[in-house]
């Protein structure tokens, strides 16, 4: 069954190719949605998938690229709404 999950990533996220990270990651995953810069410093993660796919998608959120420092992923999980057909990033 498929679940939608919003992610907020804290931490030193922005600057160090955070969001390409993981465009790269979930499109390896296969989950859909979008992830992007909030304007407080954080990254903003909405992705669908399987529930084993937005796991594995926390797990990378949780490390993130080399050069970045993650301090907290805070996930709020929901039914899919299947409003997306890839994932991207946005600005």
């Amino acid at each position: 069954m498929k679940i939608r999950a919003n992610f907020l990533v804290k931490g030193f996220v922005q600057g160090v190719g955070f969001r390409w990270y993981i465009l790269r990651e979930a499109q390896e995953i296969g989950v859909t949605g979008f992830v992007r810069n909030t304007w407080s410093g954080e990254v903003e993660i909405v992705a669908e998938g399987e529930e084993w796919q937005i796991e594995a998608l926390h797990e990378k959120a949780k490390t993130g690229p080399m050069r970045s420092r993650v301090t907290g992923v805070k996930v709020v999980k929901d039914s899919a709404k299947n409003e997306f057909n890839k994932f991207e990033i946005r600005h």
